[in-house]
């Protein structure tokens, strides 16, 4: 026999021999995964295209990649006290702020030059830092709420609800670069057509974005001993003093120690494609134009990536085993781009070209859902310090990148990148084997 309770704000169905079968609260953690995926999904589809197109639109006196250099400084400095911003805004705030940096990112590439990319650069670099951490800290307290609600097992509901997060989000890879494969086309005298009315579309599908984030319900945040110590009333000293104990701690911690590697690595293999891989493969090979299709194959394979790897992931030993792949894969790529190896031959040529970019896309996707997963499930006592550090790491290597590139050679590029590979996943497997010894349990979980 089955009994209806009316509430206020929900109807729940009992069963006398079972417990609540349904309610809003449950639920809306899904809805809120869907809703925040769609969103990034939206904003990062124009941002990101908008991206690969600066070292090959804004080249007069490298504007495009030193622009991208200083959004990435600006992003690492602002990422110190990010954790203690969203602490305060709250995540979801923290998300619909930094909505506008994106936009206004996207307008000044309207009007390219010195005095509207910087500015915007330097802003984005402040909006980025709090909605990445936003984004880390919301999406961990969603799947424990849901873990904790259904009773399931939190290591596997972390990796799902990454796993569609970064595989939807990956698609912005795909889609945005479509739309620049369907509006840009190589003019004469090396000049491209159609950028104003790209960039207007762009704007027009970001406001949307920036609408839906509107929706996402509120969550408290993960540090509730540090809330609760703070307080309502709290003064400057006191978030300081918590701040800086926050990311000293982390920095104290082993674990963080042996991340960094590879969080660092993540940020430079994306720099790479950015910057590098579509300047001095994709362009001579198959024309400004072309960026957009490779670009579009690279988002593809990224987001099916992602969701396979976010459903396989259930603990340390899923994520060291789907980490190695992506590591074994992105080190063929760059094996082969080192020995120089093309294929110059018609349609072969751009399938080799596309081949490459899918291969650096599901290297990517791996290392996007497994670093979010292992972060939330080895520092949940402080989840805002901890994916603090992963964009503190990651944008400051991208910024690094960005600098440097104008004035290093491709080759050297690409070496640099194999050997921080290596590096990388030698101290990842190092943290694998001292957590599995530590909690074994959790290798077979």
């Amino acid at each position: 026999m089955a009994t209806v309770i009316d509430r206020d704000e929900e109807t729940l169905l009992v069963s006398d021999e079972s417990p609540i079968l349904q309610s809003p609260k449950t639920k809306s953690h899904t809805k809120d995964v869907h809703i925040l995926s769609l969103a990034f999904l939206l904003i990062f589809l124009a941002y990101g295209a908008a991206q690969n197109l600066q070292s090959t639109l804004n080249t007069e006196e490298d504007l495009g990649t030193t622009s991208l250099g200083i959004l990435y400084l600006s992003f690492t400095f602002f990422s110190v006290i990010a954790s203690l911003v969203v602490r305060n805004l709250g995540s979801k705030n923290a998300l619909i702020i930094g909505t506008s940096g994106y936009c206004l990112y996207v307008a000044a590439n309207l009007k390219p030059n010195w005095y509207t990319l910087v500015p915007a650069s330097l802003y984005l670099g402040f909006c980025a830092s709090i909605i990445w951490v936003g984004q880390g800290t919301y999406l961990t307290s969603t799947a424990r709420s849901h873990a904790t609600d259904y009773e399931l097992h939190e290591g596997a509901v972390i990796g799902n609800f990454n796993g569609e997060f970064w595989a939807v989000y990956a698609l912005h890879q795909f889609i945005g670069n479509l739309i620049t494969f369907a509006l840009l086309s190589d003019g004469q005298a090396g000049s491209t057509n159609g950028t104003t009315l790209l960039f207007i579309v762009f704007l027009f599908v970001m406001s949307f974005g920036a609408i839906l984030m509107c929706f996402l319900s509120k969550r408290a945040g993960n540090s509730k001993g540090e809330n609760e110590l703070l307080g309502a009333d709290a003064g400057l000293y006191a978030s300081l003093k918590s701040l800086s104990r926050s990311l000293t701690s982390a920095l104290s911690d082993v674990r963080m120690l042996l991340i960094i590697p590879l969080i660092a690595y993540s940020g430079l293999q994306q720099a790479f494609v950015w910057a590098e891989f579509t300047k001095y493969v994709v362009t001579p090979a198959i024309g400004v134009s072309g960026v957009g299709s490779s670009m579009a194959a690279y988002g593809a394979f990224d987001g099916i990536c992602s969701l396979v790897a976010g459903r396989l992931t259930s603990g340390l030993t899923t994520i060291t085993s789907i980490v190695s792949f992506g590591a074994f894969v992105q080190a063929i790529v760059l094996v082969l781009l080192l020995l120089n190896f093309s294929i110059t031959s018609g349609w072969l040529g751009t399938l080799y070209i596309l081949l490459l970019a899918a291969l650096l896309g599901i290297g990517d996707g791996v290392l996007m859902t497994q670093l979010n997963a292992l972060l939330g499930m080895l520092f949940k006592h402080d989840t805002e310090g901890a994916f603090a550090q992963l964009k503190i790491w990651q944008s400051a290597t991208i910024a690094i990148v960005f600098f440097l590139a104008p004035h290093v050679s491709f080759q050297a590029v690409v070496v640099i990148t194999l050997v921080s590979l290596c590096l990388a996943f030698g101290s990842f497997l190092w943290l694998a084997l001292k957590v599995a010894k530590s909690s074994p349990s959790s290798t077979s979980e």
